[in-house]
């Protein structure tokens, strides 16, 4: 059984757990199965424009009871990366407020002016403006290196797909002509390191979930665990089905867990 050989559940969010404000059906009951049954979870996603404040918020009124421990965010990873080499420097958030949020906590420094910046970082930033993408232009000119917290294309919202940190990148990067410096979300290392870190598990004691080949599956398939594809995403099966590196299960969604750890054999 799954349950002998995995201690550690590394769950995305978008299109795993949730699509826009609605929850999928079954991930709530999957993940309290896990819990009853002693397994350690830790949820990772790219959301750059989140903090674990509003992400356990989201979660808990969806009924997913959460602590802060077990969210590890591509904002949260950021900040924290920024700190550790760069402690001294100044920041200008690019983004929603969840990201000016995680910077502040983790001790980075929010430049006064765009001007002043060392670092441009970039996430989602649903509620942008033309003054903000200037002023984060403006930064950028005057010597910001630019880092962002992924480089996702698209994410699944309540009504389809919409557009990611990928749009957010590409304004930027063409009007300045300078590049990314760093991207630190999934599939990077930053973000399996800091999933591990939180669970406390080696990586061959652990499953990736999530719904995303190019950062899910990527990132357990890097970092040596086993990994799980459900459908409930952006991703469809004959995309999966035509990849050259596929994932250990693919599932409908998060919910055909619960019949492989009770031993029930599922289609993969």
């Amino acid at each position: 059984m799954l349950l002998d050989k995995v201690d550690g559940f590394i769950i995305d969010l978008d299109g795993t757990v949730y699509r826009g404000k609605q929850p999928i059906e079954g991930a709530r009951e999957t993940i309290q199965y896990l819990r009853a049954s002693g397994k350690k979870i830790v949820f990772l996603t790219n959301r750059g424009n989140y903090s674990r404040r509003m992400c356990r918020d989201k979660l808990n009124d969806m009924g997913i009871a959460v602590s802060d421990d077990e969210i590890v965010l591509s904002s949260t990873v950021t900040a924290a990366y920024l700190r550790r080499i760069d402690p001294e420097c100044k920041a200008w958030p690019f983004g929603d407020e969840g990201l000016k949020e995680e910077l502040s906590l983790a001790g980075v420094h929010i430049a006064d002016r765009p001007e002043e910046a060392d670092w441009l970082v970039i996430t989602l930033f649903e509620n942008l403006t033309y003054a903000d993408l200037n002023r984060a232009f403006r930064a950028v000119r005057h010597g910001a290196r630019i880092i962002a917290t992924n480089d996702d294309r698209t994410f699944p919202g309540d009504d389809g797909d919409s557009i990611d940190v990928a749009g957010m990148i590409g304004a930027i990067v063409n009007a300045t002509g300078q590049s990314v410096s760093i991207v630190i979300g999934k599939p990077s290392p930053f973000m399996s390191d800091a999933a591990l870190q939180s669970l406390r598990l080696p990586p061959e004691r652990c499953l990736v979930i999530g719904d995303s080949m190019a950062s899910d599956i990527q990132l357990g398939k890097s970092s040596g665990m086993r990994t799980a594809l459900v459908l409930s995403g952006s991703t469809t099966r004959e995309q999966v089905e035509a990849a050259a590196d596929k994932p250990d299960w693919i599932w409908e969604s998060l919910s055909e867990l619960i019949s492989l750890l009770e031993g029930v054999k599922t289609k993969c």
